[in-house]
């Protein structure tokens, strides 16, 4: 029951937010009558909301146990004052990501209306291997995990991204000697990113910050320094609020399509 459960709030992210009834058990690979009732009893609970058109979201219920989550009350409030102000230093997008298993899921973005607009969002999940945080969090990962992630197949968001094992290690490698990520183009045509891991007082990387901006004419290498001054600020509170272990969030019950 409880796997059924997690399938069902496991078919709503952020670029699917509200589902009919037929998409959520297509979606949870679930027969259409055990998702009416089991919809049906979450809707009752308040974890699930059925709007006026008959589509559902997520209910106030699951909004307010997700408050709790210490992706919420110790990473995101700790470093949203520095991502704020490293916004207001480079006038582009700004992410704080972290790990969750081979994805890179982000927890905050600050922006502006002269921002290069970015498919990222609150909430969202892209590739490690084709994002600036998500190269962070993976090149600083541990080596079981990088091996794990380099014998998978990679996706091919644009014609620029590492799909080849062999090169994306060596890349891996490179951001490991020099401290921070980058990319072009490989996540979405016409924007850069760069990001840099953030440490706890052990090396251990907790999490990545990062700046998505424009292509053309972008010089991302001078935004390293505004960026390590962020992380390191960051990690330091976040070792202040005792802030145990890496932020690994509970792998999703099913990927998102």
């Amino acid at each position: 029951m409880t796997s059924r459960v997690l399938a069902i709030l496991g078919a709503f992210d952020v670029t699917h937010p509200a589902l009919a009834l037929s998409d959520i058990a297509r979606r949870a690979d679930l027969p259409l009558a055990t998702t009416h009732r089991l919809v049906a009893e979450l809707v009752a609970g308040r974890a699930l909301a059925r709007g006026a058109d008959g589509t559902y979201t997520i209910g106030v219920r699951l909004w307010e146990a997700g408050l709790l989550s210490p992706l919420h009350t110790r990473l995101r409030e700790v470093a949203l004052p520095d991502l704020q102000e490293l916004y207001t230093t480079v006038r582009e997008n700004v992410h704080l990501a972290v790990r969750d298993g081979a994805e890179a899921l982000y927890v905050e973005k600050v922006t502006g209306h002269r921002s290069v607009p970015t498919i990222s969002r609150t909430g969202g999940r892209l590739p490690l291997h084709a994002t600036g945080v998500g190269k962070a969090l993976l090149a600083f990962a541990p080596p079981e995990v990088v091996a794990g992630y380099l014998s998978r197949p990679l996706r091919r968001c644009t014609a620029y991204t590492i799909t080849e094992p062999g090169r994306l290690a060596r890349e891996l490698a490179t951001i490991r000697e020099r401290g921070w990520a980058r990319t072009h183009e490989e996540m979405t045509l016409g924007s850069y990113s760069v990001a840099v891991p953030v440490r706890d007082a052990d090396g251990t990387t907790l999490a990545a910050i990062g700046v998505v901006g424009h292509s053309l004419g972008a010089a991302g290498q001078r935004l390293v320094p505004a960026l390590r001054a962020a992380a390191e600020r960051v990690g330091a509170r976040l070792a202040e609020a005792q802030w145990g272990s890496p932020p690994h969030p509970p792998t999703r019950q099913r990927a998102s399509a």
